[in-house]
């Protein structure tokens, strides 16, 4: 959560003035908020008379003519009150009465539309300059580079070498500033060999550059080399290399440099603080936190909102919940950055989370709290309703989705490519690939995200050909596809069966766009094989994979071997998978069938040998089960009951029957405890076996009602009967 801001050089530059002496103020403005006074001075440099600012800025409309030396503090003013339109005024005045020749106060203009973000205004003053020293060219890089147009700034950096003149430590710092936005490491490193060249490196100022510009590209290595060569490290030095830590994933690195710099008795300050709780949040040191905490409060930082904000995302990252609940309820003013920090950290528990149900728990936390946030009178922002949309996603919450769709048309966030995404993807999750692809159409601009969500949609809805389209319509469009964006073309082509298009956009991955492919990627060639019934290209292709297949390709190749009576390679497969998932019951059942399918006895004992040592049982759980079974044998199901189990020591029944299913207990239950209109939707974390694909499609058209199912491997989507994967998400 905590983020650097970055490091520029914000430091007062040491103007040049010509050959003509400029008294200096006597004073300059008080920073107490009305009675801010300018003084006027007379040709002795002896104060006149203390004016305020609206008085000093009526006598300069007015075309009084005044001593140069006035107009610095009237300024100074217009930059505290980021006013262009008096700047404006004061510039027209010093051209009206001629002391736009004075090049220390046309120098120090530059500086201030700069500071007020007009950089046009600036570049003109600039090359109207009487003459261009370093300090004026600084002055106009620092522009550049606060206002987010780091080319400009290097380009007048190269003019500067261009002309001779020698650049400042400040200069050097802006430069290498510029070099960070840009991202742009060969660059950074040329300016880093001049200042090594001119022996530089161990200034303050300089070496902090450096820093940020090494951890911006991501080189850790180079970031530690240049905060160990400056000579008078400060808190914005260490704070640099700790965020650097953190950003490549070297938490504990930073915690060390955490604890040296405190060693060294250098304070930290709010960006030190908010980057070392992020670090705890990342390692789950709750311990660590709890002192940063207690820390964060001796240095009087118990009301900054960034420190507050992220100590509440350690504690709901760690599992504190009733921590957190009281740390919220204890803020006495609670913003919409807190709000939007505890439903985006109980959206990430839901990641976290060990089982299904406390990630139910946390989503439905995260709702909650969306709710309360609604009657507390603030408005939600696009972060909000990405995030709470994503919930909706992962709780497949279609109803609470719906009503998140129509607050966003209300407040106007919509328009939001964001917040357009991430409805497109709750809908696509949530089985409803009409309003997906209604309101994909309807975004105005489309991100590579939305792009790939509508095209895995489309894939996951058994539309192929509308996948395929929207694909290539991306293509067109110029939008380079990533690597999630292939697995769903390829998830497309395997429910289409088409082998020819899934192995050209195999190749076209690999060559045109130099993606390597991932075992998503294999998983889908693989299922492609499987569904069309060719299991020996399929093994062959899992031989010229450049990493072991994962449980998900032994699974379907056992289907695929099953359903193509091919059952020694089943058992091969069987066997591979039971290596990699030893504790899975259904791996059990699984093998359990096969062997008694082929009445390999032997086989069927050191199974049920096995489950007995890592005592695993199938639960039985039948009451809610008992008449939809009965209905559904009337239409032609036939369960695989064979597989009930007896244990000869205390004669315990241990279901392993794919009756007891969970899906199928999943169905129901929902479908006694929930209105006839309502769609069921369940989640399930492996691969639905066959004997629950057959009877969920008879309990579909029974009960005509939609079922949807989620497992690790596809959405499934029931309706009279018939499914969207075609039968061929029919496993094991």
């Amino acid at each position: 959560m905590a983020s650097l801001p970055s490091l520029t050089v914000n430091c007062t530059l040491k103007l040049e003035p010509d050959s003509r002496k400029h008294p200096a103020p006597s004073t300059s403005l008080p920073t107490q908020k009305g009675n801010q006074t300018v003084n006027q001075l007379n040709g002795n440099s002896e104060p006149v008379r203390s004016v305020d600012f609206q008085e000093a800025l009526t006598m300069i409309k007015e075309g009084t003519k005044v001593e140069t030396s006035y107009y610095v503090p009237v300024l100074k003013e217009c930059i505290d009150k980021n006013s262009i339109s008096n700047v404006q005024v004061v510039h027209a005045h010093i051209i009206k009465t001629g002391t736009h020749e004075d090049f220390f106060v046309m120098t120090f203009l530059v500086n201030v539309y700069a500071k007020c973000g007009n950089m046009e205004e600036a570049q003109k003053v600039f090359h109207n300059l009487p003459k261009i020293n370093v300090v004026a060219r600084t002055s106009l890089m620092t522009g550049y580079v606060q206002n987010s147009q780091p080319k400009h700034a290097i380009h007048v950096f190269l003019e500067m070498l261009e002309a001779g003149v020698y650049p400042t430590n400040i200069t050097l710092g802006i430069a290498l500033n510029a070099c960070a936005l840009l991202e742009s490491i060969k660059l950074g490193k040329q300016i880093h060999a001049y200042i090594v060249k001119y022996r530089t490196e161990d200034d303050t100022s300089v070496g902090n550059s450096l820093c940020n510009l090494y951890s911006t590209c991501g080189n850790l290595h180079s970031t530690v080399k240049a905060f160990e060569r400056i000579r008078e490290k400060n808190v914005i030095s260490w704070t640099s290399v700790i965020f650097a830590c953190g950003e490549n994933g070297q938490a504990l690195k930073g915690l060390n440099f955490f604890a040296r710099m405190l060693s060294e008795g250098v304070l930290p300050n709010e960006f030190t603080v908010t980057s070392i709780l992020s670090m705890c949040s990342t390692m789950l040191s709750l311990r660590v936190g709890l002192q940063l905490h207690s820390m964060s409060i001796k240095l009087g930082y118990e009301s900054n909102l960034r420190i507050k904000n992220s100590i509440m995302y350690l504690y709901l990252k760690c599992g504190s919940l009733d921590s957190t609940n009281k740390f919220f309820d204890s803020m006495e003013h609670v913003s919409l950055v807190t709000w939007n920090a505890m439903i985006a950290g109980h959206a990430q528990m839901m990641n976290l989370a060990k089982d299904d149900f406390s990630a139910h728990h946390g989503g439905t936390e995260a709702l909650n709290i969306f709710s309360k946030l609604n009657r507390s009178g603030l408005k939600p922002d696009l972060y909000t309703f990405s995030s709470i949309l994503t919930v909706c996603s992962r709780l497949v919450a279609l109803e609470q989705g719906e009503q998140i769709h129509a607050q966003t048309l209300k407040t106007g966030f919509l328009s939001d490519v964001v917040v357009g995404t991430a409805l497109v993807n709750m809908y696509n999750k949530c089985g409803s690939v009409d309003r997906a692809s209604k309101a994909f159409v309807e975004m105005s601009t489309r991100t590579l995200i939305s792009w790939t969500s509508m095209i895995t949609g489309f894939a996951n809805h058994g539309h192929s050909q509308q996948a395929l389209r929207l694909f290539e319509d991306m293509l067109v469009a110029g939008v380079r596809p990533n690597q999630v964006t292939f697995v769903g073309v390829l998830s497309a082509c395997s429910n289409a069966g088409m082998v020819h298009e899934a192995l050209s956009y195999f190749e076209m991955m690999q060559k045109d766009y130099k993606i390597k492919p991932v075992m998503d990627h294999f998983v889908c060639l693989i299922d492609m094989y499987v569904r069309l019934g060719r299991l020996e290209e399929a093994f062959d292709f899992i031989k010229k994979m450049d990493s072991a297949p994962n449980e998900v390709i032994w699974s379907l190749l056992i289907a695929g071997c099953r359903r193509q009576g091919n059952m020694e390679l089943g058992f091969s497969a069987a066997e591979k998978l039971l290596q990699l998932k030893p504790k899975n019951p259904e791996t059990y059942v699984m093998l359990l069938d096969m062997f008694l399918s082929a009445d390999r006895w032997e086989d069927v004992s050191r199974v049920k040998q096995l489950m007995k040592e890592e005592k695993l049982k199938c639960s039985d759980v039948q009451v809610l089960l008992d008449e939809l079974l009965d209905k559904a044998k009337g239409l032609g199901y036939e369960s695989q009951e064979r597989l009930e189990l007896i244990e000869e020591e205390d004669e315990e029944k241990t279901y392993s029957s794919t009756v007891y299913h969970s899906e199928k207990l999943a169905v129901a239950f929902g479908l006694l405890n929930t209105l006839n209109v309502a769609p069921l939707v369940v989640i399930k974390r492996t691969t639905m076996c066959r004997d629950c694909h057959n009877f969920i499609k008879i309990i579909s058209s029974l009960t005509a009602r939609n079922i949807i199912v989620r497992d690790s491997q596809r959405l499934h989507k029931f309706a009279t009967g018939h499914c969207s994967c075609g039968d061929f998400g029919a496993g094991l």
